[in-house]
């Protein structure tokens, strides 16, 4: 009998977000379990740290030089085969239900078949998925979730404000104020975590019973825990933000923040102070120098609580493969698109900064039981390009010649066996005169290389260096250190080979995110 997959993600959610991954507020059983039954990547790194070139990696198995989707508003092309193309060609129902995001949300629905399907009343097949049923953190105006809140109108004016790029994005009615917190007077049954897995349990319910000949392949994909902070209120009583923690790479003394962001090329700084705005992911107006800790705490708050609700939702799903008896034949997935920098560097919500709040990413894979794979901790350098090889290797079948990944390891062994020593992120962006190119390499010896790229802000020299045996913070810039030298020019000549030549001609930004 063929194996299912169930492959969950969800969105700007931080490695230690997860009790198995040392968090310490959020509780998180269902994830946590499947971490104790299963294979734990301590060290899985996404191939970009925005949504859709680190989804297109997902869809395809590629670098982001070889799928093209150099930053957010780049459409995957719809020619493109994915993973769930193969899938779909090798016997297996596939759905996809939630955040897709492979084509830009602030973009033309005549433009994109994303942003029109639901009008046009189709859940697909689209990109290889044979039913698609889409949500978004926003009401863009276009999501089947979007439309499906059409029925509740009174309560779905309560959600944040659609948000645009052109400004106006960081207003807050919170406790403190703090940007895009919106505590919503919502029933929790409409809130889109809840849908996403409502729909998704629908959707395995109209596939009847499964046989040999008929395995699934299902992506529940959650809009959350990414931005805004619109929680029901009725579930703000899971953590109090007023008894939070600041994270351990903020400083309440704002010049001790600032010796901290002077280690880093200057637009970490720029960012900070609100003078040099770099990227879309974060709101115009937002200065993160104006942030108060309790604001912080408040948002933090937020996120735990968002972090729950999703557990909750996917022990749902994993009650009804167990009630129906398809638990034990279904491979679990679990990871996100990228992290958030939640207050490290006195820092909000994402952009052109390798660091481990936004590059390394929560990857757990729960075999199915008839598979007969020990639990184990992998330590070893993985990526999001290995999901799709490890997709085809499950279902036994041909790994497609378009994919750039590997098999992942199921033991720390393997993964000495298979020579993994590196995994590589990238970024580019374009907005206004302001370009960043960033290209990143961690080597399972504990290194963290950044390499700057030519661009309006930088002449292409500088960099980042870090040691994270002895700086797990990436607090000490060692680019410069002459004692350093060596080992950077060794990084770099890695990053240099381990990159693929850029896809060209370059596609395309269509949209703005």
């Amino acid at each position: 009998m063929k194996r299912n997959i169930l492959f969950i993600t969800t969105d700007q959610m931080r490695y230690d977000a997860l009790g198995c991954n040392g968090g310490q507020i959020a509780r998180t059983p269902a994830i946590d379990q499947l971490s104790a039954s299963g294979i734990n990547y301590r060290r899985a790194h996404n191939q970009n740290v925005g949504c859709m070139p680190a989804r297109a990696t997902m869809m395809t198995g590629q670098h982001v030089a070889s799928h093209g989707v150099w930053m957010n508003g780049v459409s995957l092309p719809e020619d493109q085969p994915t993973i769930a193309h193969h899938l779909q060609n090798n016997g297996y129902h596939t759905g996809l239900l939630g955040k897709a995001h492979f084509e830009p949300w602030l973009g033309k629905p005549a433009d994109f078949f994303e942003n029109r399907m639901a009008a046009e009343n189709s859940t697909g097949p689209h990109r290889g998925f044979d039913h698609m049923e889409l949500a978004n953190h926003f009401f863009e105006g276009h999501s089947h979730y979007d439309l499906w809140m059409n029925q509740h109108p009174e309560q779905k004016a309560k959600f944040y404000p659609m948000v645009t790029d052109k400004g106006q994005n960081t207003e807050g009615k919170g406790d403190t104020g703090a940007v895009q917190v919106w505590p919503i007077d919502v029933p929790r049954e409409l809130y889109h975590t809840d849908w996403v897995a409502d729909r998704t349990i629908d959707w395995l319910s109209s596939l009847g019973d499964t046989s040999a000949a008929e395995p699934f392949f299902c992506w529940m994909s959650f809009p959350d825990p990414h931005h805004p902070w619109d929680v029901p209120a009725s579930e703000l009583h899971r953590v109090n933000w007023r008894d939070l923690p600041l994270p351990s790479l903020y400083r309440e003394n704002r010049a001790d923040l600032e010796a901290l962001l002077d280690q880093k090329p200057k637009h970490w700084r720029g960012y900070f102070e609100g003078t040099l705005w770099t990227n879309l992911e974060s709101p115009r107006e937002f200065v993160p120098a104006q942030m108060s800790a309790d604001q912080l705490r408040e948002i933090n708050a937020m996120t735990h609580i968002e972090n729950e609700l999703i557990d909750e939702a996917c022990q749902r799903v994993f009650n009804y493969l167990e009630s129906t008896g398809q638990l034990d034949n279904t491979d679990i997935f679990f990871t996100t698109d990228h992290g958030e920098l939640q207050g490290d560097f006195g820092l909000l919500f994402k952009g052109p900064y390798h660091v481990d709040a936004l590059m390394r990413v929560p990857l757990i894979w729960k075999p199915a039981k008839v598979a007969e794979i020990a639990p184990a901790e992998v330590e070893a350098p993985v990526g999001h390009l290995d999901l799709a090889s490890t997709f085809c290797d499950i279902a036994g079948i041909n790994v497609p010649s378009f994919c750039e990944g590997q098999v992942l390891p199921v033991s720390q062994a393997q993964a000495t066996q298979q020579q993994r020593s590196h995994v590589v992120t990238e970024w580019d962006s374009e907005h206004g005169p302001i370009d960043m190119h960033l290209k990143s390499i961690y080597e399972s010896s504990g290194w963290l290389c950044t390499a700057y790229g030519a661009s309006h802000l930088y002449e292409g020299s500088e960099g980042e260096l870090y040691n994270m045996n002895d700086d797990p913070g990436q607090l000490v810039n060692l680019w410069d250190d002459p004692d350093s030298q060596h080992k950077k020019s060794e990084m770099l000549s890695l990053l240099a080979a381990s990159i693929p030549a850029p896809r060209q001609p370059r596609l395309e930004r269509k949209a703005p995110v």
